[in-house]
């Protein structure tokens, strides 16, 4: 019998119709992937069974029971846990009382009893072969990945009987990812219940036993992982046939930027060329120095030594602004925390970048800052009902196409893009990379930052690995295989 039956959810918001008669069944002991594109309904779904939601129709039915779930506290109680995709850790407060908040051991008197609470913690990390992480540390100290594995040990605590993870991995390094793995077969055995959710689809064929997809709110159907194919899930979950990735124009002759043994905090003798109209990939394990190098070359990261060059002239980068005077910009892995404002809207997240194309005679010209967004919104393909729309609204694939957007507007010669489709849905990562592609082609020379290999090997002229701080190795895309770059990443 299943554990977890959803029967005819139905959810609407003002001019969307979320989820459409959606109706699927969670088995004991299997893990059960769930699949779409940005704006599916997954999130609307997984919201309802968290409690954060509650459908317009419908039935939940847990173990046999109809169950009425109006907010979080009544889905802990069913056994329902949800590891989100943005994380819920205080970061002022330690590993322990993160993972155990509202369930601290306490005495007669209401106070809690800390050396329980860390024996506790320290028992459960062993559990889930995270014994490295200290129970005591404060989350704010930890590495992204270790807040993740945090993250999923709390969810943990509370002894599930489903389980909800919504894209676990995003910030895991292999290691951890694998551990992650052990994880969940280990609740398999247990009869868990487990719900994935995933934009990788080499990992949904990997772990899962079933697949469902979502198709703009309405349910398309589940299958055995061995009776679809990774192409047949994409065509049903994007409705057509997505071209593949194919070679990208031959860069010009000429470099356009160069860096010379470039020394920051966290790496150490950087250096490598960019051609004007190539794309070059870096890539490397969680924790290599990746995402360091981007923010020093922006101006955002102190540089200790070494030289940069740009179109041949030596320039010092010492702040944001600058960098971009100079002609470079960069879009952040963290697009929602660092490169939008999310509650303003799509016109003014674009003007921002560069304010002073919308000013006539010192003054802001709501006229021409409308053109300039709309022109590039148009040119970007944004999918929105109009300009005005708050950022906040937008799927990831939109938001990261008004990041760019943004900077396009300030006309770079070097465009930075730390992890360009993280988090974004399989037909929308097709339509960043063909923008990337396009910019290539204009002449732009684009640095890629990626842990997704068929990525980088998909639509990189070169890649540059980086291990632990430093240049492990450079490779052609012609030659470049997953197994050789992983061996140059780790070895």
């Amino acid at each position: 019998m299943a554990t977890l039956q959803l029967l005819q959810i139905s959810k609407l918001f003002p001019g969307v119709k979320a989820l459409d008669n959606v109706s699927l069944a969670f088995l004991p002991g299997e893990i059960h992937a769930l699949c779409g594109e940005n704006g599916a309904g997954k999130s609307t779904l997984m919201n309802i069974l968290a409690g954060n939601l509650q459908p317009d129709v419908g039935e939940i039915i847990i173990n046999g029971k109809a169950e009425y779930i109006n907010k979080p506290q009544d889905g802990f109680k069913l056994g329902i846990s949800i590891v989100y995709q943005h994380l819920s850790l205080v970061d002022s407060l330690s590993v322990a009382e993160n993972i155990f908040a509202n369930q601290q051991p306490c005495n007669a008197w209401g106070i809690i009893q800390y050396d329980e609470l860390y024996q506790k913690t320290d028992l459960l990390l062993q559990q889930l072969h995270l014994g490295k992480i200290n129970s005591r540390t404060l989350v704010s100290s930890l590495p992204p990945a270790q807040k993740q594995m945090v993250e999923i040990a709390k969810a943990l605590s509370k002894q599930p009987s489903i389980f909800i993870l919504d894209e676990p991995t995003a910030s895991l390094s292999e290691n951890e990812t694998r551990i992650l793995f052990k994880i969940l077969h280990t609740l398999k055995l247990q009869e868990i219940s487990i719900i994935y959710i995933s934009h990788r689809l080499e990992e949904i064929f990997l772990v899962a036993d079933r697949i469902s997809v979502l198709k703009d709110g309405k349910y398309k159907g589940t299958f055995l992982k061995e009776d679809i194919t990774k192409d047949e899930l994409i065509k049903c979950m994007v409705g057509r046939e997505l071209n593949t990735l194919t070679a990208t124009s031959p860069p010009q002759d000429g470099i356009l930027f160069s860096v010379s043994n470039l020394t920051g905090n966290e790496f150490n003798d950087i250096t490598f060329n960019l051609h004007k109209g190539e794309i070059l990939g870096l890539a490397g394990l969680v924790g290599a120095g990746r995402t360091e190098i981007a923010r020093a070359l922006f101006g955002a990261d102190h540089i200790v030594s070494g030289e940069i060059h740009l179109r041949n002239e030596k320039i010092r980068v010492t702040h944001p602004a600058g960098s971009i005077s100079k002609g470079l910009a960069y879009v952040p892995e963290e697009r929602k925390s660092l490169g939008l404002f999310p509650e303003m809207t799509i016109q003014d997240n674009i003007i921002v970048g560069k304010l002073e194309h919308a000013l006539h005679r010192g003054l802001y010209n709501s006229a021409k800052a409308k053109q300039l967004a709309t022109e590039l919104v148009a040119k970007l393909r944004v999918a929105t009902p109009g300009i005005q729309q708050k950022v906040n609204n937008l799927s990831g694939g939109n938001q990261q196409k008004v990041v760019l957007a943004k900077w396009l507007l300030t006309k770079p010669d070097v465009l930075i893009v730390d992890e360009p489709t993280h988090g974004i849905d399989v037909g929308a990562k097709f339509e960043i990379y063909e923008i990337l592609r396009a910019l290539a082609e204009e002449g732009k020379g684009i640095i890629i930052i990626s842990s997704d290999l068929p990525e980088l090997l998909g639509i990189c002229h070169r890649i540059v690995v980086i291990k632990k701080g430093r240049v492990a190795g450079e490779i052609s895309s012609s030659e470049a295989t997953e197994e050789k770059i992983m061996a140059m990443a780790s070895n």
